[in-house]
């Protein structure tokens, strides 16, 4: 709202439009520089000025007006004063009114399909597909807030040479068993034996690419055996979904989009946009572009990823007409997705520069890699309860007398807040260690430390309304005099550009970042500043203030699948 008056001052005098301006202006590191910055270098090439002249001259020629108190010249920036004690009585006052909506932005009349986690059939979901979850699921949250229509999406690959290894070796070696685990789980099993098998018995690598063929051939014993382990992986998914919040309003299965990839393909073989090569196999050649020669059809007529994809992309700018189209796939794949939507604009499909890779690093273990074939992997279902182990052992640790009930209901918020805040504060495509231990401490930059925030707030409040009948609408005026005070005002003031950074950029770790700091600043605060023991106006003021405080930080958890907790 400030940042809007900002720009209202500055439009007439540098003649730039209010879009560019608020993309130009920044926070000043240090407050006693201001509350809002212009950059005056971008204004020298056109008043042929150096920029230290520009922002004096401005600063003569700008009059500040309510709730701007001054203007000043700085070096070669303009900066901007708030009206701090104004500053404070609008925030306050919207965040009340506003409670689960405030920070949320105006309707865009935008559709984004988020599409995520994407899993193959042949194993379980394990820790990269809880990454893949955590940020899809949190990025669909934040656009939401942010005023776009989202279509959170999956894409099944429920066909393939890699599904067909588990079905071979349970074909050899499953004596037609049924799950006696969780049934995902035990599907992926026969993907581990398979390649343990496979060093005996090299013949195996032959077998699965001719159940591949006899798959796409119609073979009724080999699809029999796909819908039934199919079935079993699917089946397991959705508990594991439920565990982690994940909802999708559409699902496609990579099974009934394959054949239609192979059309396209075909057709673009006809217009000469593809080649035969010397063994048959269908091929682009994308060596202008530097992304090499690409196989988009194999010799013997089976699909590679890259087929089912085009059609993919296809049917679902039909089906939902969306603006843009968000893939969130891991960083190994970047080379697919570019070739992926070179393809699609050779093709012609316009909606090809609406198409976007969010590709995101890997998560290691302490001791390395994962490797499915191995079966050295962390699974996500496996996760969730050491995740819960870790915060039960934390809390009982600190409450020594809680009841069972309680204990359960604590572990679940604060072991998947631990695990969620853990992942998602790591912008996408770093790479970094799983350490469930560090994510769990309730110091730090932790989900428990954000948590814990919340938690205080809510017990200060409590005792207060113990005391009196403390209610924030009711509040007329505010009085504040401490720094610290103020940094809380700023930072909430700065909410809604916050989710908006997040959201244009699809980045949770920013929002992520934005309430750890808020966190962080609450924390100071509440050291320096008693609340309780404060009097009168000031002391109305103060509880006002983390009334606030505590509506933020639970939008800006909510924004990442977090809840948060009133005990801790």
């Amino acid at each position: 709202m400030f940042k809007k008056e900002v720009i209202k001052l500055l439009a007439k005098p540098t003649g730039l439009p209010e879009g560019e301006l608020d993309s130009l202006i920044e926070i000043p590191p240090d407050s006693k520089m201001g509350d809002f910055a212009f950059p005056c270098f971008v204004l020298a090439k056109s008043m042929k000025k150096a920029p230290n002249a520009i922002a004096e001259e401005l600063a003569k020629k700008i009059k500040p007006k309510t709730p701007i108190s001054e203007v000043k010249a700085i070096g070669p920036y303009l900066n901007f004063f708030v009206d701090k004690n104004k500053m404070a009585e609008n925030v306050i006052k919207d965040i009340i009114k506003c409670d689960v909506c405030y920070g949320s932005l105006a309707p865009k009349k935008k559709k984004v399909m988020v599409e995520y986690p994407a899993p193959n059939t042949n194993k379980p979901l394990h820790l990269g597909h809880v990454r893949n979850m955590l940020l899809g699921s949190s990025i669909c949250n934040i656009l939401g807030f942010a005023g776009y229509e989202v279509i959170p999406a999956n894409l099944v690959n429920d066909r393939g040479i890699h599904i067909c290894k588990s079905m071979l070796a349970y074909q050899k070696w499953g004596n037609n068993k049924a799950p006696d685990k969780k049934s995902d789980h035990f599907v992926g099993e026969y993907y581990v034996l398979y390649s343990k098998k496979l060093g005996e018995h090299p013949e195996l690598e032959e077998e699965a690419k001719e159940m591949l063929r006899k798959w796409e051939a119609g073979d009724k014993e080999v699809l029999a055996l796909w819908r039934k382990m199919n079935k079993w992986a699917l089946d397991g998914y959705k508990q594991t979904y439920a565990l982690f919040d994940v909802h999708h309003k559409k699902t496609y299965y990579e099974s009934e989009t394959y054949k239609h990839g192979k059309e396209i393909i075909l057709e673009g073989l006809k217009k000469g946009l593809f080649y035969k090569d010397e063994e048959g196999a269908i091929v682009a050649n994308l060596e202008k572009d530097k992304l090499g020669k690409k196989v988009m059809l194999r010799a013997d007529g089976t699909s590679v990823y890259i087929t089912q994809d085009l059609y993919l992309a296809k049917i679902k700018f039909d089906d939902f007409k969306m603006d843009k189209s968000v893939y969130i796939v891991a960083n190994e794949q970047i080379y697919h997705f570019k070739v992926l939507f070179k393809v699609l604009d050779m093709l012609g499909f316009a909606y090809a520069k609406n198409c976007y890779h969010l590709a995101y690093g890997m998560i290691y273990l302490p001791d390395g890699r994962m490797k499915s074939r191995e079966g050295k992997v962390v699974e996500a279902d496996d996760l969730v309860e050491e995740m819960k182990g870790v915060a039960e052992a934390e809390i009982k640790k600190r409450h020594k007398d809680l009841d069972k009930k309680e204990v359960d209901k604590r572990k679940e918020i604060i072991g998947m807040g631990a695990l969620k805040f853990f992942v998602l504060k790591f912008d996408p495509m770093k790479d970094f260690v799983y350490n469930p231990e560090e994510s769990i401490s309730f110091e730090g930059e932790t989900g428990p430390y954000v948590q814990y925030a919340h938690a205080r707030i809510c017990s200060i409040l409590r005792k207060e309304a113990n005391e009196s009948k403390f209610n924030p609408e009711k509040i007329k005026k505010f009085e504040f005099n401490n720094e610290k005070e103020f940094r809380l005002i700023k930072l909430m003031a700065n909410f809604s550009n916050a989710v908006n950074d997040a959201a244009e950029n699809y980045k949770p770790s920013l929002m992520a970042r934005y309430v750890l700091d808020l966190a962080q600043a609450f924390n100071e605060f509440y050291h320096e500043c008693p609340v309780l023991k404060a009097e009168g106006k000031e002391k109305e003021s103060r509880l006002a203030l983390i009334y606030s405080v505590k509506t933020v930080l639970r939008n800006a958890l909510d924004l990442l699948g977090i809840k948060s907790p009133e005990e801790m």
